[in-house]
Order: structure tokens, then sequence, then C-alpha cells
């Protein structure tokens, strides 16, 4: 068996799609496409979280807008659909390992990504504590029938 064929041990992190677009400025009146790192849409891991702020930050792993691999703080609210993920990109795995992720268990990832979505979702609809601009195209009002 050569060093190639080895498949590594999965790492379960939790994986998040980056709101399309976020209310911004004043009142949350403005809109913006994603972030200021990433895209609206783009996928990024979740490797660490901030539990005495309430996880309302998180450090992500994900493709920048300029296309290269970033590792980031960013406000949980700015990220939806968490799920639990193996990762296996070489890219992620490097820096999640530079910077002391320890391999965790699918199940593990899957609660905390159960924890960060109900948050996130709080931490939206919160954040601004005014009525959502007409029409509104951020997260909250897209996924919202009616």
């Amino acid at each position: 068996m050569t060093a190639e064929s080895v498949v590594p041990e999965p790492m379960w992190l939790v994986a998040a799609n980056v709101v399309r677009w976020r209310r911004y400025g004043d009142g949350g009146q403005e809109l913006r496409p994603g972030t200021k790192s990433y895209r609206g849409g783009a996928k990024v891991y979740v490797v660490d979280t901030y539990p005495g702020m309430g996880h309302e930050q998180v450090t992500t792993i994900g493709r920048a807008r300029t296309g290269r691999w970033i590792t980031v703080d960013t406000g949980s609210r700015h990220l939806h659909t968490f799920r639990a993920k193996s990762a296996y990109a070489p890219a992620v795995r490097r820096r999640a390992e530079a910077i002391g992720v320890r391999p965790g268990s699918r199940e593990e990832a899957e609660e905390l990504a159960g924890l960060l979505e109900r948050l996130a979702a709080g931490y939206r609809e919160t954040h601004h504590g005014a009525p959502h601009p007409t029409p509104c195209l951020c997260h909250t009002c897209l996924v919202t029938p009616g």
C-alpha cells in the first residue's frame, strides 16, 4: 500500500453557506451581497466558535471573493444552513490543522450545527432592531413564506 492510496481520516466540521444578501447600515435599511470576505452563497467551514460571546462570531475557512482559501472570523448571523460535513479538501484540512482544530465526531458536528442554526436565525432577526426595508432581499425575508 503506497502513501498516495491512504485515505485520510474524516475531519467532521460544520459547513454553512453565506447569506446572499445581508442588511447593512442605519437600522439595516441597506442590503449588501454576501460579506466583505465571501460571496453570497459561498460554502464555508466553521472551525471555531466563541461560546463566551454566545457564538455571535465564528472562525471560518472558505474561498474568498478572490478565489483564494482564507481563514477569517465572521458573524454567525451572516451564515445559514449549518450542517455536519466531512472535510477532505487538502486546503481546508491544512488550515484547520494549522489553527489546532481537533478532529471531532459527526455527532458533535451535528449538535454544533443545530445550535448555530438556531442562534444565527435569532441574531439575524434582532441585530438591527428596526423594520426590514421594502422590498427586502435579506435571508430571513427570502426564506420566510408570506
